[in-house]
């Protein structure tokens, strides 16, 4: 699984297209940030916080994650790799793992810069460093169950064809469709408690949840239950085309 895990960093990394995906996502974070006019300019703000970034960054990573493991499984299938995968004594299941964690580490590494965040707030405020710090954490902390999940259908979408645009925009699609797609359909209802009902099936109400700093074990069953969901279906596909 380590070795999986190794050759999926390094095929990312040894191809400019990582490089060219951490860099959009960094400089499209910090121009909507800091450069953009609009509702997600910290200094049009007005306030020292980070409420506008953890807006707009799961719709960014709804792009991004998909383009990460487009090619984790298509790959194989397309360069007749999957096989030889296959006849190696480490399971299917450890290959899936592998695979999992290592696009996630990317992702995990493409966050990190923008910790810098944090102290750039922290010097704007009034007073220094007066920002809430629970908030931060809880905010970063669903973003990573968010990520985990995007990775987690991603990798699905990557088992179902060897063509990595198909992959890409089946990936993009589902994600969307967890993420947003609830929500939407909620909008279309007219009873509140159904409506309610009906959002709290989507990623982005319990993303919400444990964004405002209070984590509740309901949200966290609920990440961690689709990303074994989908794990598993990418365990069923490959074992069928096996």
């Amino acid at each position: 699984m380590n070795a999986i895990l190794k050759k999926e960093l390094q095929s990312f990394f040894n191809s400019p297209l990582g490089f060219l995906i951490i860099g959009v996502f960094l400089i499209l974070s910090s121009l909507f940030l800091w450069v953009f006019k609009g509702d997600f300019n910290i200094l049009d703000y007005g306030f020292a916080d980070l409420s506008k970034f953890f807006l707009f960054a799961p719709w960014i990573f709804l792009f991004i994650i998909p383009a990460i493991t487009m090619k984790s499984f298509s790959e194989e299938y397309k360069m007749g790799t999957m096989e030889l995968l296959l006849i190696k004594p480490i399971g299917i299941p450890k290959i899936i793992l592998g695979k999992y964690l290592g696009t996630l580490l990317v992702s995990m590494l493409m966050l990190l810069p923008t910790l810098v965040y944090v102290f750039c707030i922290g010097a704007l405020g009034m007073d220094t460093n007066n920002y809430d710090l629970g908030v931060i954490i809880g905010s970063y902390f669903g973003l990573f169950f968010l990520i985990g999940l995007f990775h987690a259908i991603g990798l699905f979408a990557s088992t179902v064809s060897n063509n990595q645009i198909f992959s890409f925009l089946l990936g993009v699609l589902l994600c969307f469709l967890i993420f947003f797609g609830f929500d939407a359909l909620a909008s279309l209802l007219t009873d509140g408690s159904t409506q309610e009902l009906v959002s709290n099936l989507g990623a982005n109400a319990h993303f919400n949840s444990i964004a405002r700093g209070i984590i509740d074990t309901r949200d966290l069953v609920y990440f961690i239950s689709l990303i074994l969901f989908f794990l598993c279906l990418s365990y069923l596909q490959i074992k069928n085309k096996r």
